[in-house]
Parts: C-alpha cells; structure tokens; sequence
C-alpha cells in the first residue's frame, strides 16, 4: 500500500478538524471574547506574564507540547500492535480528545487568570483535589525533567556535531527576544536572520563537533552534560519568558516546520511502500490493546502534559481569547502530523523483521535489539529525505537528530518553570521564600538532578505513560467542573474524560499485575498509590462525573 495516500488523507483529515470541529468547541464550549482582557496583558509583569506576538507563542506552545513524545511513542505503538491502530489512534484521538483537551485546559486558565488548572480545582471540587493534584504534578515534572535532561546529555555525547547549534541557539534566542521585543524588529527580518545563524551554527557543528573526554571535573562526561542542562533550565526558567525561553521555542518550531515539510516531501518523492503489517496482535507483552495503545501512544493523540503547558506558561502570555484556537487547538493538530509521520517512517522508511536480524534499517533490530528508537527515527528519517534532490542519508539523519534534540530541551525547560509556577501556587501563600522564582527552580531542579543522576527514575519510569494520560484524564474532569460553574456544556469534555479515565485506571491496574509479577515492588507501589490518587479525585468530582443534569 502507498503511503502518499494514505498521508494524503491524515493531512485533509486534520485540517477538516482544526476548521469544523475546532471552530465549533470555540463556538460553543470556549465562547472567545476579544472584548475580555487576557491575564497577560491584565497581569502584565514582565517576567511570567507577557502578551506575546502570536507567531512567537504557537511557537513556544508547539515546542513544548511536542518533546521526543511524538516520536518514541508512534513508533512503539507501531512495533507493538501495527500501523493501522497507532495512526487511527492518531488520527480520532487528537480531533476529538487531544486538541479539546489542550484549546480548553488553555481558556479555562485564561478565563481564571492564567492559573494553573491545580488552582482552578480549589475552586471548584474543593482543597484536597488541589493538594493532590499539584503533588502528582509536581511529581510528574520532576520525573519528565530528569529523564529529557538524562536523554539530551546522552545525545550531545553520541553526536558531538550537535553540541555548537545546541547551545549556540540559546545567544541566538536572546538577541533574538531583545529585538523584538524592546527594539521592534520585524519578526520576519527577525526570524530570517535567527535562522540564517542557526544554519551557520548547524554547519560550524558538523565541522567541528566537540567531544568531551570521558571524565571532566572529576565525572563523566554524560554527567558534565546533564549537570550544564540542569544549570541551563534554571536560567531559562528564571529569566523573563519574552527573553530566552519563548524566542529559543519559537526558533525551535521552524527547525520541526522544515522537517516535517522535508519528511512529507519525501513522502510524496518516494510514495514508498508499506512494508509493517496494519495489525500485529491484540496483545503485546505489555498488556492489550485497550489500554495500552491509548496510553503508549500520548503525544500527537493526547497527553496530559499539555493541559500543564496550556495552564502555565501559554496562558500567561496569550494576548486575546480569539488567538486561543490556533495555538491551544492548532498545536495538538500539528502535533498529529508529525505522529503521522512518525508512523509512515516507521511502517514504509524502515524494513519490518520480527526476527530482528542486524541490518542498519531493521526495525525491530534498531527498536528491541539495539533498544534505540532515537536512532530508529534518525535512520528511517534519513531515509526517506535522502530521496529529495541535494539530500543524503547521512544529512537527513543528522537533521532528525537535531530536530529531536531541540524539542527535548523545550520541554526540559519549560517543564522546570510549570514545576515553579505549580510549587510557587501550592506554598507560596505559606512561606513567602517560595515565591522567589530562583528558589523554586532550584528546588525542582535539585530533586530532578538526585533523579537523574542516581538513575532513580529507571524504576518508575514504566509507570510514566500511564500517569501522564491520567493527567489528561484529571484535567478534563477538572475543565467540565468549571464548565458547569459557568454554566458552559460540558459533554465534550466529559465524555473524553470518562474515556481516558477508564483506559488510564485500566493501565495502570494492568501494571500493578505485571510489576508484581516480575517482583518489581517500587513500581506496582506506585501504581497502587496513583489509583488511589485518582479515585480520590474522582470521587470529589461525583457530582461533575455522574450529574444528569442536561447540558446548557
């Protein structure tokens, strides 16, 4: 079967959601008022909230929903269960749930003053639903910053030519916020000349890529780099958003543009032929389709982590109501087409072997044996761009892997700033130490360093998928109680929480089986712990839940 056809149709597909449904969840869930003044601009304070030009924060909003997620979980969905289900998934999951969840976990913020959703639950199903909440937050941040921080050191060290465009993009970003945004530059000038540079700086990296020797300061070179990761995200959280972080995301968006144009480009040049089988089996060794699928599978259908990125960060920097859509609704769609991109790599790019022999293009063999799905995706990427004119597979992997890279250090920078904001909402008011940004930042940065450095997160890791699409569960269910209070419809927002809800708690006991089974006792304790987190929230929102009251 062509993939060209079959990515012809996931494009149309998406763009039809974006502009009917999405204009409909506007129209009768948000209702956008321009006429409402944005936190941003109402709290405007120069260093967290900040209207921001609507390029540059579709820009941030993108760079820090997207991460390594829509790669590493496509491309598992379809080495686990086939190509049909992981792109179907794809397809429904971020129309229907995923977009939803993102536009409205964004308006529900703007439209409370760009509060964290954590917040927002205290309002309306009561403390303990705010106290939990935050907590597994919290908990989950310090668990994505340490792993993303882990994987990005593991990287520079791997591919010494990235480590010059990588950090040389953080100068850019701030020359680049200062131009904009206190001498006025024209953001196209502006964003023609960044990219010129980071091309230089892509260029300067290839011929002299900078190799550490395996011990510097007295630990290893991987640790050097995490540790100068761990110190980045701390400025970059601290700073003002307008200065490092939003630039440096924005620039970071057209490095994932130009690839994702290159990746279907390739797609319509070599219209290549699918080689994985569009089902494998209902059952893998982690579990069953349903749950499994809907919780290996997060980025690009729906992920959790996005309502906390909607909640914190974008909120405070979206200048009207009106913009909400393109960037809350907008971003998730893009993000689908970049998982379906993944997915036509990894079915058409690549060769399928269930016996994994050695082979540079094997797909199982780079999945399970070499275990390295960065360098799957890097390989069938290159693959597939190698057919386009001037391009080979040895730059086209290079590129994947820059393009993988950037996105990994947007989320490990953002992720360290919605920590503060959630840490900041939940003891600040208490000890007014905690409100001092620098403080806060350093405190979930040191907890993600212990993490990270003692390799702590390798027990609970497994565990992440699960917790992160109970996130999405939670902040639907959280959504639709302010949709009540306000007297808003709540039915596209519950019924995706029922539905995330129920594969979430399924996952999760299907984890708890499984760890005890393999004796891995930290793992099913957390399992255990975060069910009943769940159902304590759930129960304090019985009345959103299970109300037969008619929607408005």
């Amino acid at each position: 079967m062509n993939t060209l056809v079959i990515a012809l149709i996931l494009i149309l597909w998406l763009i039809l959601g974006y502009k009917v449904y999405g204009s409909f969840i506007e129209k009768k869930v948000v209702q956008a008022d321009n006429t409402r003044i944005t936190p941003a601009k109402e709290l405007n304070d120069g260093i967290d909230y900040s209207p921001a030009k609507k390029a540059l924060l579709f820009g941030h909003h993108f760079s820090s929903i997207a991460g390594a997620g829509p790669i590493i979980g496509p491309l598992l969905g379809v080495l686990y269960f086939g190509w049909l289900g992981a792109l179907l998934w794809v397809a429904l999951g971020s129309v229907f749930l995923g977009a939803v969840h993102d536009f409205t976990s964004l308006m529900t913020s703007v439209q409370n003053k760009g509060t964290s959703l954590a917040d927002i639950s205290e309002k309306t199903l009561g403390k303990r639903t705010k106290t939990i909440f935050s907590i597994f937050l919290i908990l989950a941040l310090i668990l994505v910053i340490a792993v993303f921080a882990v994987v990005a050191s593991q990287t520079l060290i791997s591919q010494p030519e990235i480590v010059i465009p990588t950090f040389g993009l953080i100068f850019v970003a701030m020359i680049f916020g200062w131009l904009i945004y206190r001498k006025g530059i024209n953001i196209a000038i502006a964003t023609a000349f960044a990219l010129l540079f980071l091309a230089f700086l892509i260029y300067l990296g290839k011929i002299i890529p900078v190799s550490l020797p395996s011990e510097v300061l007295g630990i290893s070179n991987q640790s050097f780099w995490f540790y100068i990761l761990l110190i980045y995200s701390l400025f970059a959280s601290s700073l003002p958003v307008w200065f490092l972080l939003q630039p440096r995301d924005y620039i970071s968006t057209w490095i994932l543009f130009f690839g994702l144009t290159l990746g279907y480009l390739g797609l319509i040049v070599a219209h290549p032929s699918i080689n994985a089988p569009a089902f494998t089996s209902f059952s893998s060794k982690g579990g069953p389709m349903w749950p499994m699928l809907f919780v290996i599978i997060a980025c690009g259908a729906i992920s959790g982590f996005h309502s906390v990125v909607a909640g914190g960060t974008t909120a405070k920097q979206l200048p009207d109501e009106s913009s909400g859509k393109v960037i809350g609704y907008g971003a998730m769609i893009t993000e689908a087409a970049l998982a379906g991109l993944v997915i036509f790599i990894a079915a058409s790019a690549l060769k399928w072997d269930p016996s994994g022999v050695p082979d540079p293009f094997g797909f199982q063999y780079l999945m399970t044996s070499l275990g390295d799905p960065i360098k799957a995706f890097a390989t069938g990427y290159g693959n597939l761009v190698s057919s386009l004119p001037g391009l080979t597979l040895v730059s086209g992997s290079f590129f994947g892997i820059i393009m993988l890279n950037a996105f990994v250090l947007t989320t490990l920078d953002t992720g360290t700033r919605l920590g503060r904001f959630i840490f900041t909402e939940m003891l600040g008011n208490k000890m007014t130490v905690f409100k001092n940004r620098w403080v806060s930042s350093s405190i979930i940065l040191t907890f993600a360093a212990i993490l990270g450095g003692t390799e702590g997160y390798k027990s609970i890791w497994p565990v992440f998928g699960a917790s992160n699409q109970l996130v999405a569960a939670l902040a639907l269910i959280i959504v639709s109680s302010y949709l009540v209070g306000v007297k808003k419809p709540k039915k596209y927002t519950i019924y995706p929480a029922y539905f995330m809800l129920l594969t979430t708690l399924a996952a999760l006991v299907l984890q708890v089986f499984y760890s005890l089974r393999t004796g891995s006792f930290i793992l099913s304790t957390v399992s255990i712990v975060l069910i009943i987190l769940a159902l304590v929230i759930v129960y304090d929102a019985r009345y959103v839940l299970f109300s037969k009251e008619k929607d408005v």
